[in-house]
């Protein structure tokens, strides 16, 4: 194992919410809960001042507002989301070639393979160049851990947490893992951590005391091996590459069973444009379809059909997730519909060979009662979700605060007010309409979400701001 701390964990601090509260002045310093709103929702991220009454991510959502009546529950955004992450990402790839993405907001980088740091002190430096140009490229802050493993990286990463960086010392890995939570180690989740309880070993120490043979009696040989060295500090994955993708899908869970199979359908057709959206926003291509269906009783059924080649043509996905849907039984309702593809490429071959089947012969509708007078669809009004943007011809840029009783609550504001105003208006208002999310920095000259410096907490045993508990 390398001994100088060049392997860097980003972990941005309660990302989704942060977004939420530089895109919302009136959100700054507030509660605020991003996920699903419906009965069935559960917590995506929760700012800091939502984690002190107790909220978490994935909690149910219920459970969170009875916890945080008082909170701003929002939607996510993920447009915006993948945007910002896209930043961030590209400044981590500039500290080096191996950058290995986790998710939107939390990655490793190998500062040695780009040559960015060797020792110490250049490591810190890196880290500390590295937060400076997140907050000024995004107006967000992210906690950034440093070690000369992926395992203690992480673990410094969120000792630093909300908004630091902390930097493991060469040769003080076994007293800082000694005392922490097997559960902290790669790998041990709830069964494997509630086993070794029952044998006696709850913390890193009691681990390594048990000994290798111990281990491998207790959970195996290949797991017994990797525990007990990582319970040394023995980590030798290396950083790898961000990896391609190997499916592009989209899926919807809904807030009440769906029965209606016309209904099902039309999500199904929604679903595949999102998809072919996001497959040609990646510039890929793929020639398997696959449907995800899951039914009211929570069986979860998935359906597949392989083209002759790769597309991205929006009508062959649409047709072929309808064929693969007449082939599953919906009879009892669904609640949650998906739609992706996958073998992937770079190139499209519809010309030649993806051309769409034609649909199977659907029944033919019964005969019309005579006299009866045909029934014209009822129009749809228009849905308001908290947390979405919204322009108003007179007002300018908002977002929704709520709607419910044919109304739509808005506050108007953006990243660069002050905290805007309030106003009221029927679900179908003409002046207003949906609008694409605002940059969290504002252009020279504007003025801007990032903090004073004079604010920022100082650095503390050789850490550069943040605390020493453990908070995502």
């Amino acid at each position: 194992m390398r001994h100088a701390p060049t392997i860097l964990h980003l972990d941005m601090d309660a990302f989704y919410a942060s977004v939420e509260q530089a895109s919302k002045p009136s959100l700054r310093g507030k509660a605020v809960v991003v996920g699903g709103l419906g009965p069935r929702g559960v917590v995506a991220t929760a700012s800091y001042e939502a984690r002190a009454f107790g909220v978490h991510s994935a909690m149910p959502m219920g459970q969170a507002r009875r916890l945080a009546p008082h909170a701003a529950y929002l939607v996510p955004r993920f447009t915006l989301y993948r945007s910002i992450s896209e930043q961030v990402m590209a400044l981590l790839r500039e500290l080096s070639p191996l950058v290995e993405p986790l998710s939107l907001d939390e990655a490793f980088v190998d500062l040695e393979a780009g040559e960015t740091a060797w020792d110490e002190e250049s490591a810190r430096l890196a880290g500390i160049k590295l937060r400076a140009d997140i907050r000024a490229v995004t107006g967000l802050t992210g906690s950034v851990g440093l070690a000369a493993s992926k395992m203690l990286a992480k673990i410094a990463s969120e000792r630093a947490k909300p908004d630091g960086l902390v930097l493991i010392e060469p040769g003080s890995e076994r007293a800082l893992l000694g005392p922490l939570s097997v559960r902290t180690l790669p790998g041990v989740g709830p069964a494997t951590g509630d086993h070794l309880r029952r044998a006696g070993i709850t913390t890193v120490e009691e681990l390594a005391e048990a000994g290798e043979d111990e281990l491998v009696r207790l959970v195996g040989k290949a797991h017994g091996h990797g525990l007990y060295a990582m319970a040394l500090a023995h980590d030798e994955r290396p950083v790898v590459a961000e990896r391609e993708a190997k499916s592009v899908s989209v899926e919807d869970t809904y807030d009440v069973d769906i029965h209606d199979r016309l209904r099902i359908g039309l999500e199904v057709q929604r679903l595949a444009d999102r998809c072919v959206g996001r497959l040609r926003g990646a510039g890929l291509s793929g020639r398997t379809i696959v449907l995800k269906v899951r039914r009211y009783d929570f069986s979860t059924l998935t359906r597949s059909e392989t083209l002759r080649g790769p597309t991205d043509d929006p009508t062959v996905v649409r047709e072929a997730a309808a064929r693969l849907l007449d082939s599953v039984d919906t009879t009892g309702g669904v609640r949650l519909l998906g739609v992706g593809v996958s073998g992937l490429a770079d190139y499209t071959q519809e010309d030649l060979f993806a051309q769409a089947e034609p649909l199977p012969a659907t029944e033919e509708p019964e005969e019309p009662v005579a006299g009866a007078v045909a029934e014209r669809p009822e129009p749809v009004e228009r849905q308001w979700r908290a947390g979405q943007d919204v322009q108003h011809a007179e007002y300018g840029h908002g977002w929704v605060q709520g709607s419910g009783v044919g109304r739509v609550t808005v506050r108007f504001e953006t990243p660069q007010s002050p905290p805007g105003r309030v106003r009221t208006f029927l679900v179908g208002d003409a002046a207003l309409g949906s609008a694409e999310p605002l940059p969290l920095v504002g252009a020279p000259g504007q003025a801007s979400s990032e903090p004073d410096p004079a604010s920022l907490p100082k650095s503390w045993s050789g850490t550069e701001g943040g605390g020493a508990t453990s908070r995502p």
